[in-house]
């Protein structure tokens, strides 16, 4: 049952009010949120009948607090840094938004910057060469600053729009990742004399509230800008937005809403809110 239906079927009932947060909090909108709705649909005696518009309007105060539009280098060239644990879609992920940038008649580079998982570069290679986009690699167990060195100067070199890295996703050894990452950011503000335009953490939406204590290890390292929502087309964990963005004042950028390499939305209030509801 949907998210809007279900929640109006507890608005028909006896214990109604205790049914709807248990819902809403297995539904991941945290703990803030879900006490405040609650605590409203009380006070108000909001009813089955205009509970989407109160609902729809708590959620657009949340996400206007954060700026979810994609940001741009004045000058070129355009760096993003995407970071994320592995299994989380972050290749995929990227290979999605090289797709976008590319019809957008941008120039992209990928560089292959996790050289710790066995195949990562393998698999890139294969969306570079399926999008005709060059991708800038080394062999396995290098060093993934030096790639992405290398990488930088060549996407400077050739005078590119927008150079994706990649990096690798081991948080089960936090501490070489968190030193790993920093070494990779301090690599690019050396080469482009700025921080990236853009630090975005690939969440996997079915990890659920799991999600803010991957927050919590990749903000040790780097200055995360926003968030990539993945697998957000078959997860009721879609919620998970909400105390990401009350915690931390991290924007959602982009939506995964499926497999293919269209399936990436930016993300905007309305096609959230119609997609959980």
């Amino acid at each position: 049952m949907k998210l809007l239906e279900k929640i109006r079927s507890f608005l028909t009932r006896e214990g109604k009010f205790e049914d709807m947060e248990e819902f809403l909090l297995s539904n991941n909108f945290g703990i803030e949120f879900t006490e405040s709705l609650v605590k409203e649909v009380k006070e108000r005696k909001i009813n089955a009948g205009n509970f989407k518009e109160a609902f729809a309007r708590k959620v657009k105060d949340i996400i206007q607090q954060v700026d979810s539009s994609l940001h741009f280098s004045d000058i070129p060239p355009t760096v993003y840094l995407l970071i994320g644990s592995n299994g989380s879609g972050k290749t995929t992920t990227i290979a999605k938004i090289a797709n976008l940038m590319k019809n957008k008649g941008k120039t992209v580079l990928i560089v292959a910057g996790d050289t710790f998982r066995s195949g990562a570069a393998e698999q890139l290679i294969e969306w570079a060469n399926s999008l005709d986009l060059p991708i800038v690699k080394q062999k396995q167990g290098g060093d993934p600053a030096s790639v992405v060195y290398d990488g930088i100067d060549s996407g400077i070199s050739k005078k590119i729009d927008v150079i994706l890295v990649d990096t690798a996703g081991r948080v089960e050894t936090k501490k070489t990742l968190i030193e790993e990452l920093k070494k990779v950011e301090s690599v690019i503000v050396k080469k482009t004399e700025k921080l990236p335009a853009e630090t975005l953490l690939v969440l996997d939406a079915y990890t659920g509230q799991s999600a803010l204590s991957q927050i919590e290890i990749y903000k040790e390292a780097v200055s995360i800008t926003g968030i990539v929502l993945t697998k957000f087309d078959g997860s009721s964990s879609g919620g998970v937005v909400i105390p990401i963005i009350e915690k931390y004042k991290i924007p959602v950028k982009f939506l995964g809403t499926g497999e293919s390499i269209e399936d990436l939305n930016v993300f905007s209030f309305d096609s959230y809110l119609n997609k959980i509801l």
